[in-house]
Protein backbone atom coordinates (compact mmCIF):
# COMPACT_ATOMS: atom_id res chain seq x y z
CA UNK A 1 0.00 0.00 0.00
CA UNK A 2 1.29 3.11 -0.83
CA UNK A 3 2.16 6.11 1.51
CA UNK A 4 0.85 8.28 -0.99
CA UNK A 5 -2.40 10.45 -0.33
CA UNK A 6 -2.05 13.93 -1.50
CA UNK A 7 -1.42 15.06 -5.69
CA UNK A 8 -0.97 17.40 -7.44
CA UNK A 9 -0.79 17.86 -11.22
CA UNK A 10 1.15 20.39 -13.20
CA UNK A 11 0.57 21.31 -16.87
CA UNK A 12 -3.14 20.50 -18.31
CA UNK A 13 -2.26 18.98 -21.45
CA UNK A 14 -3.15 15.70 -22.64
CA UNK A 15 -0.74 13.57 -20.76
CA UNK A 16 -1.69 16.18 -17.54
CA UNK A 17 -5.27 15.68 -18.05
CA UNK A 18 -4.77 12.02 -18.57
CA UNK A 19 -2.85 11.59 -15.09
CA UNK A 20 -5.93 13.43 -13.75
CA UNK A 21 -8.39 11.13 -15.13
CA UNK A 22 -6.50 8.12 -14.22
CA UNK A 23 -5.79 9.29 -10.28
CA UNK A 24 -9.29 10.63 -10.16
CA UNK A 25 -10.41 6.63 -11.05
CA UNK A 26 -8.04 5.41 -8.26
CA UNK A 27 -9.80 7.27 -6.01
CA UNK A 28 -7.37 10.41 -5.07
CA UNK A 29 -8.41 13.82 -5.53
CA UNK A 30 -6.26 15.98 -7.36
CA UNK A 31 -4.66 19.47 -7.09
CA UNK A 32 -4.07 21.02 -10.76
CA UNK A 33 -2.37 24.31 -11.65
CA UNK A 34 -2.44 25.43 -15.72
CA UNK A 35 -1.83 28.81 -16.69
CA UNK A 36 -3.46 28.35 -19.56
CA UNK A 37 -6.59 29.92 -20.83
CA UNK A 38 -9.58 27.77 -20.41
CA UNK A 39 -7.33 25.27 -18.63
CA UNK A 40 -9.54 23.80 -16.57
CA UNK A 41 -12.53 23.38 -18.63
CA UNK A 42 -10.45 21.25 -21.01
CA UNK A 43 -9.58 19.13 -18.17
CA UNK A 44 -13.53 18.79 -17.64
CA UNK A 45 -14.25 17.58 -20.62
CA UNK A 46 -10.84 15.24 -21.41
CA UNK A 47 -12.29 13.56 -18.17
CA UNK A 48 -15.95 13.63 -19.29
CA UNK A 49 -14.59 11.41 -22.22
CA UNK A 50 -12.24 9.48 -20.49
CA UNK A 51 -14.87 8.51 -17.68
CA UNK A 52 -16.65 5.50 -19.72
CA UNK A 53 -13.37 3.47 -20.64
CA UNK A 54 -12.38 4.22 -16.85
CA UNK A 55 -15.65 2.40 -15.76
CA UNK A 56 -15.14 -0.53 -17.74
CA UNK A 57 -11.64 -0.68 -16.45
CA UNK A 58 -13.04 -0.52 -12.83
CA UNK A 59 -13.00 2.31 -10.49
CA UNK A 60 -11.47 2.81 -6.92
CA UNK A 61 -13.88 2.46 -3.98
CA UNK A 62 -15.26 6.70 -3.49
CA UNK A 63 -13.79 7.45 -7.27
CA UNK A 64 -15.28 10.73 -8.57
CA UNK A 65 -14.51 12.95 -11.71
CA UNK A 66 -15.21 15.48 -9.42
CA UNK A 67 -12.69 15.46 -6.85
CA UNK A 68 -10.32 18.12 -9.13
CA UNK A 69 -9.86 21.60 -7.88
CA UNK A 70 -7.62 24.30 -9.45
CA UNK A 71 -5.50 26.65 -8.27
CA UNK A 72 -4.08 30.03 -9.25
CA UNK A 73 -0.40 28.96 -8.07
CA UNK A 74 2.44 26.71 -7.99
CA UNK A 75 2.58 27.19 -4.43
CA UNK A 76 -0.79 26.31 -3.58
CA UNK A 77 -0.88 23.37 -6.14
CA UNK A 78 2.36 21.61 -4.56
CA UNK A 79 2.40 22.70 -0.89
CA UNK A 80 0.54 19.71 0.60
CA UNK A 81 1.31 17.14 -1.60
CA UNK A 82 2.92 13.45 -1.26
CA UNK A 83 3.68 13.54 -5.02
CA UNK A 84 3.73 16.24 -8.12
CA UNK A 85 3.64 15.54 -11.56
CA UNK A 86 4.81 17.87 -14.00
CA UNK A 87 3.48 17.82 -17.68
CA UNK A 88 4.63 21.43 -19.25
CA UNK A 89 5.66 21.49 -22.57
CA UNK A 90 8.95 19.78 -23.63
CA UNK A 91 11.04 22.49 -23.77
CA UNK A 92 14.23 22.10 -21.33
CA UNK A 93 14.41 25.37 -19.91
CA UNK A 94 10.56 25.98 -19.17
CA UNK A 95 10.66 22.70 -17.46
CA UNK A 96 13.87 23.50 -15.11
CA UNK A 97 12.45 26.40 -14.53
CA UNK A 98 9.03 25.06 -13.48
CA UNK A 99 11.02 22.26 -11.66
CA UNK A 100 12.64 24.85 -9.43
CA UNK A 101 9.43 26.42 -8.30
CA UNK A 102 8.19 23.11 -7.42
CA UNK A 103 11.09 22.29 -5.82
CA UNK A 104 11.12 25.47 -4.01
CA UNK A 105 7.34 25.39 -2.54
CA UNK A 106 7.01 21.56 -1.94
CA UNK A 107 7.05 19.80 1.06
CA UNK A 108 11.00 18.45 1.60
CA UNK A 109 10.27 15.02 1.30
CA UNK A 110 7.40 14.75 -1.47
CA UNK A 111 8.27 12.89 -4.55
CA UNK A 112 8.81 15.26 -8.10
CA UNK A 113 8.47 13.50 -11.35
CA UNK A 114 8.27 14.80 -14.61
CA UNK A 115 6.44 13.22 -17.58
CA UNK A 116 9.28 14.66 -20.19
CA UNK A 117 9.20 11.80 -23.04
CA UNK A 118 13.18 12.39 -23.82
CA UNK A 119 14.89 14.67 -21.38
CA UNK A 120 17.45 12.99 -18.50
CA UNK A 121 16.40 13.53 -15.12
CA UNK A 122 20.12 14.19 -14.19
CA UNK A 123 19.57 17.37 -16.62
CA UNK A 124 16.23 18.63 -14.44
CA UNK A 125 17.99 18.12 -11.13
CA UNK A 126 20.48 20.64 -11.34
CA UNK A 127 19.90 23.80 -9.49
CA UNK A 128 17.34 21.99 -7.59
CA UNK A 129 17.27 22.40 -3.44
CA UNK A 130 16.15 18.27 -3.29
CA UNK A 131 17.62 16.92 -6.42
CA UNK A 132 17.59 13.66 -4.79
CA UNK A 133 13.57 13.40 -4.67
CA UNK A 134 13.19 14.21 -8.48
CA UNK A 135 12.61 11.54 -11.11
CA UNK A 136 10.68 11.66 -15.00
CA UNK A 137 7.66 9.47 -14.48
CA UNK A 138 6.81 9.17 -18.43
CA UNK A 139 3.42 7.96 -18.80
CA UNK A 140 1.95 6.54 -22.32
CA UNK A 141 -1.15 8.09 -24.02
CA UNK A 142 -3.37 7.89 -23.09
CA UNK A 143 -2.69 7.63 -19.96
CA UNK A 144 -5.69 6.74 -18.29
CA UNK A 145 -5.83 3.61 -20.01
CA UNK A 146 -2.18 1.92 -20.72
CA UNK A 147 -0.47 0.72 -17.94
CA UNK A 148 3.12 1.48 -18.64
CA UNK A 149 5.24 4.41 -17.00
CA UNK A 150 8.72 4.24 -17.15
CA UNK A 151 10.07 5.26 -13.79
CA UNK A 152 13.87 6.94 -14.33
CA UNK A 153 16.55 8.20 -11.60
CA UNK A 154 19.20 10.67 -12.31
CA UNK A 155 22.55 11.02 -10.59
CA UNK A 156 20.87 12.21 -7.50
CA UNK A 157 17.64 10.18 -7.37
CA UNK A 158 17.82 8.18 -3.94
CA UNK A 159 17.05 4.15 -4.46
CA UNK A 160 14.39 5.26 -1.42
CA UNK A 161 12.47 7.65 -3.86
CA UNK A 162 12.76 5.36 -6.75
CA UNK A 163 11.33 2.49 -4.34
CA UNK A 164 8.22 4.99 -3.30
CA UNK A 165 7.14 5.59 -6.42
CA UNK A 166 7.58 2.31 -7.80
CA UNK A 167 4.80 1.05 -5.12
CA UNK A 168 2.86 4.07 -6.17
CA UNK A 169 2.70 3.64 -9.18
CA UNK A 170 1.86 0.29 -9.37
CA UNK A 171 -1.20 1.02 -6.89
CA UNK A 172 -2.68 2.84 -9.22
CA UNK A 173 -2.58 -0.08 -12.02
CA UNK A 174 -0.07 0.74 -13.64
CA UNK A 175 3.22 -1.25 -14.81
CA UNK A 176 6.39 0.70 -13.92
CA UNK A 177 9.17 -0.12 -15.96
CA UNK A 178 12.53 1.11 -14.20
CA UNK A 179 15.16 2.09 -16.28
CA UNK A 180 18.74 1.58 -15.06
CA UNK A 181 20.97 3.33 -17.04
CA UNK A 182 19.16 7.06 -17.93
CA UNK A 183 19.42 8.19 -21.85
CA UNK A 184 17.86 10.70 -24.33
CA UNK A 185 14.13 9.33 -24.79
CA UNK A 186 14.47 6.35 -22.40
CA UNK A 187 13.39 2.84 -24.04
CA UNK A 188 10.14 3.34 -24.99
CA UNK A 189 10.15 6.21 -27.29
CA UNK A 190 13.39 5.11 -28.68
CA UNK A 191 12.16 1.66 -30.22
CA UNK A 192 8.87 3.80 -31.62
CA UNK A 193 11.40 6.82 -33.33
CA UNK A 194 12.87 4.11 -35.22
CA UNK A 195 10.27 2.70 -36.68
CA UNK A 196 8.70 6.18 -37.03
CA UNK A 197 11.71 7.20 -39.07
CA UNK A 198 11.64 4.04 -40.88
CA UNK A 199 8.14 5.00 -42.16
CA UNK A 200 8.78 8.44 -42.57
CA UNK A 201 11.28 7.01 -45.74
CA UNK A 202 8.99 4.39 -46.86
CA UNK A 203 6.51 7.34 -47.53
CA UNK A 204 9.10 9.61 -48.78
CA UNK A 205 10.26 6.96 -51.22
CA UNK A 206 6.74 6.23 -52.39
CA UNK A 207 7.12 3.09 -51.10
CA UNK A 208 3.65 2.69 -49.41
CA UNK A 209 1.13 4.58 -47.57
CA UNK A 210 0.68 6.18 -44.90
CA UNK A 211 -2.33 3.33 -44.49
CA UNK A 212 -0.16 0.09 -46.05
CA UNK A 213 2.11 0.98 -43.33
CA UNK A 214 -0.41 1.22 -40.87
CA UNK A 215 -1.65 -1.78 -42.00
CA UNK A 216 1.12 -3.40 -41.73
CA UNK A 217 1.95 -3.28 -38.56
CA UNK A 218 -2.00 -3.30 -37.20
CA UNK A 219 -2.20 -6.81 -38.79
CA UNK A 220 1.55 -7.98 -38.57
CA UNK A 221 4.21 -7.25 -36.09
CA UNK A 222 1.60 -5.08 -33.75
CA UNK A 223 -0.91 -8.42 -32.87
CA UNK A 224 2.16 -10.06 -32.10
CA UNK A 225 4.07 -7.52 -30.00
CA UNK A 226 0.99 -6.79 -27.93
CA UNK A 227 1.29 -9.87 -26.70
CA UNK A 228 5.20 -10.56 -26.42
CA UNK A 229 6.98 -7.61 -27.83
CA UNK A 230 9.86 -8.42 -30.19
CA UNK A 231 12.09 -10.63 -28.54
CA UNK A 232 10.22 -13.23 -27.76
CA UNK A 233 8.52 -13.07 -31.25
CA UNK A 234 12.09 -13.65 -32.85
CA UNK A 235 12.16 -16.48 -30.37
CA UNK A 236 9.76 -18.32 -31.53
CA UNK A 237 10.34 -17.71 -34.88
CA UNK A 238 13.70 -19.49 -34.35
CA UNK A 239 11.58 -22.53 -34.11
CA UNK A 240 12.45 -25.74 -31.42
CA UNK A 241 16.03 -24.22 -30.62
CA UNK A 242 14.32 -20.90 -30.48
CA UNK A 243 16.62 -17.47 -30.15
CA UNK A 244 19.84 -19.42 -30.71
CA UNK A 245 18.18 -20.47 -34.16
CA UNK A 246 16.95 -17.21 -34.96
CA UNK A 247 20.29 -15.28 -34.27
CA UNK A 248 22.44 -17.96 -36.47
CA UNK A 249 19.86 -17.60 -39.62
CA UNK A 250 18.57 -14.21 -39.26
CA UNK A 251 22.00 -12.23 -37.87
CA UNK A 252 23.69 -12.11 -40.66
CA UNK A 253 20.99 -10.55 -42.70
CA UNK A 254 21.36 -7.02 -39.73
CA UNK A 255 24.54 -6.28 -41.60
CA UNK A 256 22.20 -5.57 -45.24
CA UNK A 257 21.42 -2.29 -45.65
CA UNK A 258 17.09 -2.40 -45.24
CA UNK A 259 16.88 0.15 -42.42
CA UNK A 260 17.74 3.84 -42.65
CA UNK A 261 18.98 5.01 -38.94
CA UNK A 262 18.83 8.83 -39.94
CA UNK A 263 15.39 10.79 -40.79
CA UNK A 264 14.45 11.80 -43.93
CA UNK A 265 14.68 15.33 -44.76
CA UNK A 266 10.75 16.44 -43.17
CA UNK A 267 10.28 18.81 -46.45
CA UNK A 268 7.05 20.20 -47.32
CA UNK A 269 6.06 17.61 -49.85
CA UNK A 270 7.13 14.65 -47.04
CA UNK A 271 5.10 16.64 -44.93
CA UNK A 272 1.90 16.71 -47.04
CA UNK A 273 1.64 13.32 -48.24
CA UNK A 274 1.63 12.47 -44.15
CA UNK A 275 -1.18 14.64 -43.80
CA UNK A 276 -3.32 13.79 -46.91
CA UNK A 277 -2.44 10.06 -46.02
CA UNK A 278 -3.44 10.35 -42.30
CA UNK A 279 -6.49 12.67 -43.04
CA UNK A 280 -7.78 10.08 -45.80
CA UNK A 281 -7.45 7.80 -43.75
CA UNK A 282 -9.44 8.85 -40.73
CA UNK A 283 -12.44 10.32 -42.79
CA UNK A 284 -15.26 11.98 -41.65
CA UNK A 285 -14.59 10.75 -37.98
CA UNK A 286 -13.56 13.86 -35.67
CA UNK A 287 -10.18 12.66 -33.92
CA UNK A 288 -13.05 12.54 -30.39
CA UNK A 289 -14.77 9.86 -32.53
CA UNK A 290 -12.00 8.09 -32.98
CA UNK A 291 -10.23 8.52 -29.83
CA UNK A 292 -13.66 6.65 -28.70
CA UNK A 293 -12.94 3.86 -30.83
CA UNK A 294 -9.57 3.22 -30.13
CA UNK A 295 -10.08 3.59 -26.13
CA UNK A 296 -12.92 0.83 -26.38
CA UNK A 297 -9.88 -1.39 -28.44
CA UNK A 298 -7.57 -0.89 -26.17
CA UNK A 299 -9.63 -2.12 -22.71
CA UNK A 300 -10.86 -4.88 -24.74
CA UNK A 301 -7.05 -5.77 -25.54
CA UNK A 302 -5.79 -4.96 -22.18
CA UNK A 303 -8.26 -8.14 -21.28
CA UNK A 304 -6.97 -10.34 -23.47
CA UNK A 305 -3.18 -9.16 -22.55
CA UNK A 306 -3.93 -10.16 -18.86
CA UNK A 307 -5.79 -13.27 -19.51
CA UNK A 308 -2.77 -14.63 -21.96
CA UNK A 309 -0.36 -13.27 -19.01
CA UNK A 310 -1.89 -15.41 -16.45
CA UNK A 311 -2.28 -11.99 -14.86
CA UNK A 312 -4.51 -11.01 -11.93
CA UNK A 313 -7.53 -9.14 -13.08
CA UNK A 314 -8.32 -5.65 -12.77
CA UNK A 315 -10.36 -5.00 -9.18
CA UNK A 316 -11.59 -2.49 -7.74
CA UNK A 317 -9.78 -1.57 -4.67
Amino acid sequence: MSDIKKLAIIGTGVIGNGWIARFLARGYSVVAFDPGEGAEERTRIAIERAWPSLEELGLAPGASADRITFVSTIEEAVRDADLIQENVPEREELKRSVLMSIDQHARPEAIIASSTSGIMPSTLQEGLKYPGRMIVAHPFNPVYILPLVELVGGRSTTPFIMERANEFYKSIHMKPLIIQKEIEGHVADRLMEALWRESLHLVNDGIATTEEIDAAIIYGAGLRWAQMGPFLTFHLAGGEKGMRHMLEQFGPALKLPWTKLEAPELTNALKEKVIEGCETQAGVGSIAELEVKRNEFLVKLLDLVEEYWHEPKRVSS
